[in-house]
């Protein structure tokens, strides 16, 4: 044995050979206490750990500090308080610090019975009927005798020691009545011996998650049986184990890598949880949870899964990162999204973020609402457009238009009333509307109906929302006739013209267009139905076209086109960013037009219409003083026929010009 220890480490639980690793692996200097050769076993000796299964009263304690450490670490369980007080009063008798580990108290139950000790524990199950596994260990195990009949009712579950099964075997638990193995043990197994002996109770420590307390718990829920829990002794200071590594790792400068664990030391999970009940949980997930020393999620979803680990209330997924960066005591984290990891889930972000060279990454996928609900309604959703309108904004008005049927998740029940009065206002009354509410919750609701019907309902704050168009509009938006845009006295863009200038425009699925000049709205009204993911802004500055804008927004159920009255360049100034232009219309400030458009997006895309000689000629001139790469001017003239008589005559129309450029700055 050496001379000499850097720490000193009392461990009989399993945060303490934890400790014990995490010290040897970073080159400390370690001897480990334990008080049996079983427990032995169980520690990792190597260069720097050593250990001793010597029992040692208050002397011998005395002895080995004496011998030379910088600290002595108390890991030993939250019920050996004998234990600890020895520890405590030979560190104070040698000057030695120190540091008691303890483990944070597992959340109350209303279906867990607490009692302060085994003796009431004994007189509580006095007045009971049915078998009792009793968990708490053989050295109070005699008190259980005073118990009618426990040769037949009381079966104990203890360490695989010889000393153990003997003391057992002395008071009359032997045979079938003693189950001698090593724990913590899993959900599973303590399932399986909980129904095979048919226990009506169980009786436990809380020996909190390193003890295997949850999974007991858990077991005794599914097999029905009750739960005795023995409270732990008040402890009124210590460090928990997320702490004291915190507190090691600073003290002896261990870096991420020298932690135990895994090859990284830290393992974040992404955990998709459902619904948020367990009937949705997958197992998976479960055990993932069960096993995290740390909940990171809103306040709803860890209140929903969480076994009384440490948790941490947020989503965003900067700050989610801020907080495991400024911990690194955590080692198992659990960050919770609602319903699935792969459908507009913080995920995508939160892996973007993640720094794998410091944690180790896997996701768990979960039960989306979108098949729940559809599980609810007898619904496929192979056949829908999805979509989300949860904190954004959405096309739904849009989508539901050109698709059978969409599944939408809302911004709770304002964006559930929402929903329905616009598809009512743009003409959408005859869709069926069916909206699961708070799914999975105990206020979980579907209802159904036609928009102006069911926006009346008062909706919870989860929504999710099934469209079903009996009669979508699943034609090429471009090249809309003529005919069909209310007119009035406004200018438009003829069919022809109008189809070439958008398709020269080569709109993209999330871009933004300004149709400056708008006139009837006609360019703009088609460009919106192309990307309706993105969106339109209609410039005019006659309040009349502005108005037959409006009703063709209406009518063509354009939802992502807005209309922006006045004077371009000034009222561009109020608008986002473009990344196209249409002009048709220019009232002679072509150039400063372009000149504003450039200033806010150097590679802003033009597409312009000339009618008159003079107005090509300025486009010409601003595509050679202005900071753009000319594309292309077309001359465009175009005849339709007209039936005379048994003749059809070729009626020309005057030639336009469509001028296209593109910015070039960076």
């Amino acid at each position: 044995m050496r001379d000499r220890y850097s720490v000193i480490v009392f461990a009989g639980t399993t945060e303490g050979r934890k400790i014990a690793e995490y010290l040897g692996n970073a080159g400390i200097d370690v001897l480990v206490c334990v008080a049996t050769e079983f427990g032995r076993r169980f520690v990792k000796e190597d260069g720097c750990v050593r250990v001793s299964s010597e029992r040692l009263g208050e002397e011998g304690m005395r002895r080995i500090m004496k011998e030379g450490c910088s600290c002595v670490i108390d890991a030993t369980h939250p019920y050996a308080t004998v234990i600890s007080g020895k520890i405590a009063a030979a560190c104070e008798d040698t000057g030695s610090e120190y540091i008691r580990m303890i483990r944070t108290e597992s959340r109350e139950e209303d279906d867990i019975i607490a009692v302060p000790d085994v003796s009431s524990a004994v007189e509580y199950l006095k007045g009971t009927e049915g078998n009792i596994l009793v968990t708490t260990g053989s050295k109070e195990l005699g008190k259980y005798t005073e118990i009618e009949d426990y040769r037949e009712r009381v079966f104990a579950r203890v360490l695989s020691m010889p000393t153990a099964s003997q003391t057992c075997a002395e008071i009359g638990f032997e045979g079938k009545n003693l189950f001698c193995m090593q724990g913590p043990f899993c959900e599973e197994l303590n399932y399986g011996l909980l129904k095979q002996i048919d226990a009506k109770y169980m009786v436990t420590k809380d020996s909190g998650e390193p003890g295997g307390f949850e999974e007991k718990v858990r077991a005794a829920r599914r097999a029905g049986t009750k739960v005795v829990m023995i409270s732990r002794p008040k402890e009124s200071e210590g460090y928990t184990f997320k702490e004291l590594m915190e507190m090691l790792g600073r003290r002896f400068g261990i870096k991420p890598s020298d932690e135990p664990g895994s090859d990284n030391g830290r393992k974040i999970t992404i955990v998709g949880i459902g619904m948020g009940n367990e009937d949705t949980l997958t197992v998976g997930a479960r055990r993932t949870i069960d096993d995290a020393d740390l909940l990171v999620g809103a306040e709803r979803m860890i209140n929903s899964v969480s076994r009384g680990q440490d948790s941490f209330a947020e989503y965003r997924p900067d700050l989610v990162i801020g907080y495991l960066n400024e911990n690194p005591g955590y080692r198992r984290i659990a960050i919770l999204v609602s319903g699935d990891t792969g459908f507009h889930s913080a995920t995508k972000k939160l892996l973007e973020m993640i720094d794998t060279s410091v944690f180790d990454v896997d996701v768990k996928c979960g039960v989306s609402s979108i098949a729940y609900l559809c599980s609810l309604t007898g619904s496929s959703w192979d056949d829908a457009f999805l979509m989300s309108a949860h904190g954004c904004d959405a096309n739904i008005v849009g989508a539901v238009r050109a698709n059978k049927k969409v599944i939408v998740l809302l911004n709770g029940s304002e964006g559930a009333e929402r929903m329905c009065r616009e598809l009512a206002e743009y003409g959408m009354d005859d869709v069926t509307v069916t909206i699961g509410q708070d799914l999975g919750q105990a206020g979980e609701r579907v209802s159904a109906g036609r928009p102006s019907d069911i926006g009346r309902t008062d909706f919870g704050k989860l929504c999710i929302a099934m469209i079903e168009n009996p009669n979508p509009d699943t034609r090429n938006p471009i090249g809309i006739h003529d005919g069909s845009f209310i007119r009035g006295d406004a200018p438009m863009t003829k069919e022809e013209i109008r189809s070439l200038s958008v398709i020269k425009l080569k709109l993209g699925e999330n871009s933004v267009l300004f149709d400056i000049g708008a006139g009837t709205g006609s360019v703009a009204v088609e460009s919106a139905l192309s990307i309706p993911h993105g969106k339109v802004y209609a410039i005019e500055k006659e309040n009349d076209a502005a108005d037959l804008i409006r009703q063709n927004k209406m009518k063509f159920g354009a939802y992502n086109l807005e209309i922006a009255e006045g004077h371009a360049p000034e009222v561009l100034k109020g608008l986002p960013a473009p990344s196209h232009v249409f002009i048709g219309g220019s009232s002679g400030n072509l150039k400063e037009i372009m000149e504003a458009c450039l200033s806010r997006n150097p590679r802003v895309r033009f597409v312009i219409n000339a009618i008159t000689l003079e107005t090509v000629s300025e486009m010409v001139r601003c595509f050679g003083e202005l900071s753009v790469d000319e594309e292309e001017v077309i001359s465009l003239n175009v005849s339709r026929s007209n039936r005379v008589g048994r003749y059809h005559l070729m009626n020309a129309h005057n030639p336009i010009y469509i001028g296209v450029c593109r910015g070039r700055g960076q």
